[in-house]
């Protein structure tokens, strides 16, 4: 008979250490690694408060952002891509549709609208990434340019928020189309002496940075916004070069005169509407003379 016998215990049920914190409440940020609570960026246009790093907004979001108050009103929101060519990759165009839509609630890649901002009515094209990566289309060919007729026809100006890949190669040649029509539209603009603000945000690439991104009376880069035509690794391996720091980043377009200005987003709204309120300008007629100043004595002039 043992003196001491060990008892010996079940064995416990593994204790569940998963986080009881609901997915989604915290964004960590690509540019600093701060921790962020969601509620704080939103507030914050999605923009981080510690480094500046600009997030990327969506379509509804930036409307929201430049109208006054974030009252708009949509136009043509029922147009709707087809698949014109029956074009397949690795799967069919008509399911990346598909899954366009469900994922942005969107009819294709732009929302047409007209608002205020800072009380002046304008149009805005804004660009929406999360469908097809914000390609241009036929419909957002024809949306932009439907946006900008409407504007000559009310005399309006025209914002365009670019966020985009470039064109949309199930299309084919008819989305490469787009980009003559949307830049005649914009001389038609143009010679209606009407102004064109284009805001290019990140990313603003291929065709779309081809064409009307770039037709702007103002062009307007977000601090970062990658912008170009061709990416940088395509670059390289054509001139087997190495491409300088920041190449093709807003703030070396600026220094090399490509945009006019960089733009954080917190001042965006205030930046068009001074600008706006440059452009708009009542002219000088002879209906309303101006004043000339009062004359002052110079005091190189001496008196008999």
């Amino acid at each position: 008979m043992a003196w001491f016998k060990k008892s010996r215990k079940p064995l416990e049920a593994p204790v569940d250490k998963s986080s009881k914190i609901p997915e989604g409440l915290w964004v960590k940020c690509p540019g600093c690694a701060e921790v962020i609570y969601n509620k704080d960026l939103a507030t914050n246009l999605q923009v981080c408060p510690k480094c500046g790093h600009h997030f990327r907004l969506s379509a509804v979001d930036r409307l929201r952002m430049l109208f006054d108050d974030g009252a708009y009103q949509e136009h043509d929101a029922d147009l709707a891509s087809t698949d014109p060519l029956q074009f397949t990759d690795t799967k069919p165009y008509a399911s990346r549709l598909k899954a366009g839509r469900a994922a942005t609630g969107m009819k294709d890649a732009v929302v047409l609208a007209t608002g205020r901002i800072d009380g002046r009515r304008a149009v805005i094209c804004a660009m929406e990434y999360g469908f097809i990566g914000g390609s241009m289309g036929v419909v957002v060919g024809e949306k932009i340019t439907r946006g900008i007729e409407r504007a000559i026809e009310a005399r309006l100006p025209v914002i365009v928020v670019s966020c985009s890949g470039g064109a949309r190669m199930m299309e084919g040649a008819l989305s490469l189309m787009q980009m003559a029509k949307i830049s005649a539209a914009l001389a038609r603009l143009d010679r209606a002496r009407l102004p064109y603000l284009s805001v290019l945000t990140d990313p603003t690439t291929g065709g779309v940075t081809a064409s009307f991104a770039m037709l702007g009376d103002l062009n307007i880069a977000e601090p970062r916004a990658l912008i170009g035509f061709a990416g940088p690794r395509v670059i390289e391996q054509t001139i087997r070069q190495k491409l300088p720091e920041g190449f093709q980043r807003s703030e070396f377009l600026l220094e090399h005169g490509f945009v006019d200005l960089v733009v954080d987003r917190r001042e965006l709204k205030a930046a068009i509407a001074r600008a706006l309120g440059f452009m708009l300008a009542a002219p000088v007629t002879e209906a309303t003379p101006v004043e000339p100043p009062a004359a002052t004595p110079s005091p190189y002039e001496t008196t008999a």
